[in-house]
């Protein structure tokens, strides 16, 4: 080997030492499992078997507001971050229908912190300092998270969290990872890395219950199996649950459609779904808020929780965010809150009401 060809090749070491450090340095890599802080005043109340609980999950999109079709929109459009104006509008009326509602538990998905398309905000902490006098306790966990990525429309960092506040104690906090998009290695780094918030909330006899806060990956074209393999993944947690006797619940956003509204799309707007939803594994297993009737029947534009950023919409046509919860609990009433939440985010909150389990 002449010494030409020796320094060729020890520079070529170099660099891709060199840019495996740099990948390394710049993306994240969580842990199947991790113990989360929990923040929580010691003077917050206890749940008591039997109790009615009020729940609400939504997903904020960042606070961007509806004036935009961003780039990885389906309808593809040219906005890439949203004025700071915007978000300061979208912050208030995210805090007023929280105030207005007082869910007992708020599941919050897309909630920015340290990206470059949000101006670096940490958009929980702006709203739970709003909301502070009625949630005491809180958890929150990344589900994106890079210094850097080098597509073009981003070319800065990501920071998006899922956010549980209550009103009752929580003991204790997890994230569990749910399988990752296919990719190649380089590009895995940078995508979403979605999770299972998990909160563990203490019961005045003892006992405990759980609630999950989950974002699951956008539906894209060419369909993959990555929604499959993360409802499985989430199933087959709540069954352990489930198995234990633990009441339990879980609200986000799926990005899955439920029974009958893949045909009621426009071609265009069907491209990411499958005919055949998998989110059939869940709704086998346990009760679902909207219920496939709800969703689809008569009254099914009651229940849309979905507001594409698409010029040609002009309202919700499709929902994607749910509440599934355990047998052991007991649906009262639920709704979607749409009247005055079209602006605020490409999603409508889901709102319900439960007792749970008496003691024995």
């Amino acid at each position: 080997m002449t010494r030409l060809l020796r320094y060729t090749l020890l520079c070529v070491l170099i660099a891709i030492g060199l840019i495996a450090l740099m990948l390394y340095s710049l993306t994240w890599r969580p842990e199947a499992k991790e113990v989360l802080p929990v923040s929580c005043n010691a003077q917050a109340p206890t749940l008591v078997p039997g109790q009615a609980l009020k729940v609400m999950t939504w997903n904020v999109q960042y606070l961007a507001g509806k004036r935009y079709v961003f780039w990885n929109d389906l309808a593809a459009g040219n906005d890439e971050r949203p004025t700071p104006e915007d978000m300061a509008f979208s912050l208030d009326e995210v805090a007023r229908v929280i105030r207005d509602e007082k869910p007992d538990i708020v599941l919050l998905q897309e909630l920015d912190d340290g990206a470059k398309a949000s101006d670096y905000q940490k958009q929980f902490k702006l709203l739970q300092d709003r909301v502070t006098d009625l949630y005491p306790c809180s958890a929150q966990a990344f589900d994106w998270k890079a210094d850097f990525v080098p597509e073009p429309h981003i070319f800065g960092s990501v920071g998006r969290q899922l956010a549980t506040l209550s009103r009752y104690q929580i003991e204790h906090a997890e994230r569990l990872q749910l399988p990752v998009a296919s990719a190649n290695f380089i590009s895995r780094q940078f995508k979403p890395k979605n999770a299972l918030l998990v909160t563990h909330l203490p019961l005045s006899n003892g006992g405990q219950m759980a609630v999950f806060n989950t974002h699951l990956e956008r539906a894209t074209t060419p369909l993959d199996e990555t929604l499959q393999r993360q409802v499985a993944a989430v199933t087959k947690v709540l069954d352990k649950y489930e198995s234990r006797g633990t009441p339990w619940l879980i609200g986000g956003d799926f990005n899955l459609l439920p029974l009958g509204q893949y045909r009621r799309l426009p071609a265009e707007q069907r491209t990411p779904y499958s005919a055949d939803s998998a989110l059939h594994v869940l709704w086998d297993r346990y009760p679902m808020i909207p219920t496939n009737n709800e969703a689809s029947g008569i009254d099914r534009a009651q229940w849309l929780t979905h507001y594409p950023n698409d010029p040609g919409l002009n309202g919700p046509d499709r929902t994607v965010d749910y509440l599934f919860y355990s047998p052991h609990l007991k649906r009262v009433e639920a709704r979607v809150r749409q009247d005055d939440t079209l602006r605020i985010s490409d999603h409508m909150p889901v709102i319900a009401r439960f007792l749970l389990p008496a003691a024995p």
